[in-house]
């Protein structure tokens, strides 16, 4: 489940809490709120593996890229062996191969860098709503814990376990 619906739900529970009057708290259906983090707990991996996704689809880009350097460089090199064979366009073919490989070392650059600023921007895009989803789900528990009352605590005495009979 997309986590922004998860979050719209939220927001939807919590507008449709009733008001404690005089205060700024809301009553809160428990069972509904808890219902709606756990669902936020296995969306948030999903998100993860979607960006995960976004970098393996990165790495195969640069990989076809540097595939497409390679070929380039094959031909060049391919096309200026042939030239070299004939002495009268040597100086030509050989400027022709470095204009071919600098233009191929261009557009796997250009590749590269547009494959980067690619994830870098889904990545800062997905990062942000991490964030709005956490800064929402810490009001949450925030709120709902301004609305339990305090635990009472028990003496250290009281707590501790009684300790076993000694054995012969």
């Amino acid at each position: 489940m997309d986590i922004l619906h998860l979050i719209d739900r939220l927001e939807e529970l919590f507008n449709a809490s009733r008001p404690i009057p005089f205060t700024h708290n809301v009553i809160v259906d428990e069972d509904r709120m808890l219902d709606l983090i756990d669902q936020m707990r296995v969306a948030i991996p999903e998100e993860v593996k979607k960006a995960q996704q976004l970098l393996a689809q990165r790495d195969r880009l640069l990989a076809q890229a540097q595939e497409e350097v390679n070929r380039t460089l094959a031909l060049a090199r391919e096309k200026s062996e042939k030239l070299v064979e004939q002495d009268s366009i040597v100086q030509a073919a050989r400027s022709r191969a470095d204009q071919i490989i600098a233009q191929a070392q261009a557009d796997a650059e250009a590749t590269r860098r547009e494959a980067d600023e690619y994830v870098m921007e889904t990545l800062r895009r997905l990062e942000e709503e991490l964030e709005r989803d956490l800064t929402q789900v810490r009001n949450g528990i925030q709120a709902l814990r301004s609305q339990l009352p305090p635990m009472p605590t028990v003496p250290a005495e009281e707590s501790a376990p009684a300790e076993p009979p000694p054995q012969a």
